[in-house]
């Protein structure tokens, strides 16, 4: 057996990992947002998509099997369906400055995204033929910064969790010997979040059917350890437990429950006498311990 220590990273924040940057745009109107990551340099990235109900933008292209190897940004948005619109401003952004696969006339940034239900939430919604999400991505991605903000900003404005309200936060770990993880997450769930699952003896709490359908819990996590597009994919589906520790009910047909994971390549695996299977197992038990975390946090927020 081995004992592996893990204390909060400096921020405990998202970017605790070095090379990313967060940026948030909230409509106090719409009652929605938009939260954009970027790193200095291309990242590997994966996915796991748990819920019955989700809404994303290429994460076909993640699969291990496709031809992108890494990817630029990274789109988190309120909004439902006219939340996609996000990623097509990061995009435009990214590709202004250069950055992006060089095919062709201009760079082609490619940038995932996930989108999560927040429509009744009791914003204006009557925007017409001119959604609101492109404006927010690009003032997200004008945002772009280090420190974080938490609480009810960019994904998270117009969230909820259950019938409370709900919010985006973030939480990092790190070991003695250089594993660092992080995770942002916003919490838009249809299941009530609780620190102890079994607290009440076995109950189920389930919304009423108001809320049905109009909710989703996405988020990231990141390491400093080199992975590829596989190794990210298996940090995304540890990560995935993290929310059935503190949501309940989870994964739902009414979810879209999603969890992107991205490498930077920093540190490669030198723990574990370079076992990689050995210390993907470390790294997305981590993943799992800061996504529970940061959904805590959230709703504390």
């Amino acid at each position: 057996m081995v004992n592996i220590l893990a204390k909060p990273g400096k921020g405990d924040c998202f970017t605790d990992i070095a090379g990313l940057q967060v940026g948030h745009a909230q409509d106090t109107a719409v009652k929605s947002g938009v939260t954009v990551i970027v790193p200095s340099s291309p990242v590997a990235m994966g996915v796991d998509v748990r819920g019955g109900g989700p809404g994303t933008r290429d994460t076909d292209a993640l699969d291990p099997t496709c031809l992108v190897d890494t990817v630029h940004g990274l789109v988190l948005a309120g909004g439902s369906v006219f939340g996609l619109a996000a990623a097509d401003a990061v995009c435009a952004g990214l590709s202004e400055q250069n950055i992006g696969l060089p095919f062709g006339p201009r760079t082609i940034p490619v940038v995932p995204s996930a989108i999560l239900f927040d429509l009744k939430n009791g914003g204006n919604k009557d925007w017409g033929a001119v959604p609101p999400y492109h404006r927010l991505g690009t003032e997200a991605l004008a945002a772009l910064g280090t420190k974080v903000a938490q609480g009810p900003v960019g994904a998270g404005y117009g969230a909820t969790a259950g019938d409370k309200p709900g919010g985006i936060a973030c939480a990092s770990l790190e070991t003695e010997d250089g594993l660092q993880v992080s995770a942002i997450v916003a919490v838009n769930s249809f299941g009530s979040v609780v620190e102890n699952p079994n607290k009440n003896n076995g109950l189920i709490e389930i919304p009423t059917p108001g809320f049905v359908g109009t909710n989703t819990t996405i988020g990231a996590v990141a390491t400093n350890i080199t992975l590829d597009k596989a190794g990210c994919k298996r940090l995304a589906i540890m990560a995935q437990d993290g929310f059935a520790r503190t949501i309940r009910p989870i994964h739902t047909p009414f979810d879209g429950d999603t969890i992107f994971a991205l490498s930077t390549g920093a540190q490669s695996v030198t723990t574990a006498n370079g076992n990689m299977a050995q210390t993907l197992t470390i790294l997305g038990t981590l993943a799992a311990d800061c996504v529970a975390r940061a959904v805590l946090k959230a709703i504390q927020a």
